[in-house]
């Protein structure tokens, strides 16, 4: 074996790892709801139909982001933007979002909370007591690579298994995948090179399975990489033949020491520009009078 594949053995296991630990959570009987209210706060809309937004990838979209004192406020609770616990109940959202599903590291600050406060202020409702409720499924774990979410894989059903789930908890539409991986795609470039296939398939079953056929599908071009091959990895996502994916590009955005992982500025800035992305294209969508 190569060193450097030798290297990297411990990473994909546990990463391996992380994937069969979150598909325990297809057949886990959801814990006591006592014990639930003590690490999520409820919800009085979390019967109310919502917008959900499943939220997918690696690390960057689990969040490593270091959460400072105070938190902005794009990263605080907001009444009406709720997150699908592990136990498939809904919560008020507070970060970190994936503390109950990324498991093996330790979470921060992502760029869904921001999105979702993005997405309440360009409805033009900010106030606590009516309108918009937005629902996060966090589902995202480190370390993974895209062959990892493919169907059939632990990673991807349990995702199609939380989106349905919080669709049947309260009702509401899935308003887009928010879609944030690839960095471990960049080490071999045998997955480098088959990154966009992957992809489009991934996207094509993601709406067969869920009955979406037109579901968007908002993707982050790459900021770093673990590997060499970044620029193929982000030549393959700028190059995705399929509608209604939209791509936003996060290169260029400020990265932690460690080179690889989103500042908290960088998930700040990014949050907004997913919301604004979401926003451009369901006013494009919206039909004419």
């Amino acid at each position: 074996m190569k060193p450097a594949a030798a290297a990297r053995r411990p990473l994909l296991l546990c990463a391996l790892a992380a994937a069969a630990a979150l598909s325990f959570l297809l057949v886990a009987p959801p814990p006591p709801l006592s014990s639930l209210l003590l690490a999520f706060p409820a919800s009085p809309y979390a019967g109310a139909p919502k917008l959900v937004f499943l939220l997918a990838g690696q690390s960057n979209m689990a969040g490593r982001g270091v959460a400072p004192s105070p938190l902005p406020p794009p990263f605080r609770p907001h009444p009406r933007v709720l997150r699908l616990a592990a136990s498939r109940r809904w919560a008020v959202a507070a970060p970190p979002l994936h503390a109950d599903i990324d498991t093996h590291k330790a979470c921060g600050l992502g760029p869904a909370m921001p999105f979702a406060h993005r997405l309440l202020a360009g409805a033009g409702d900010e106030s606590d007591s009516s309108g918009l409720v937005l629902g996060l499924v966090p589902c995202a774990v480190g370390g993974t690579r895209i062959w990892m979410w493919a169907r059939g894989e632990p990673l991807y059903e349990a995702a199609v298994a939380r989106a349905r789930a919080a669709l049947a908890a309260g009702g509401g539409a899935l308003g887009a995948v928010l879609w944030f991986q690839g960095e471990s795609d960049t080490i071999e470039l045998d997955d480098a090179t088959a990154y966009g296939g992957r992809m489009e398939r991934l996207v094509g079953d993601l709406r067969a399975d869920l009955g979406v056929p037109n579901l968007l599908v908002i993707q982050v071009g790459l900021a770093s990489g673990e590997g060499n091959y970044t620029d193929i990895v982000r030549e393959a996502q700028k190059n995705i033949k399929l509608p209604n994916v939209v791509l936003v590009d996060a290169m260029g955005l400020p990265l932690r020491d460690d080179q690889l992982h989103l500042s908290t500025e960088a998930q700040l800035r990014l949050g907004d520009m997913l919301g604004q992305a979401y926003l451009k294209f369901n006013s494009s969508t919206e039909p004419r009078q």
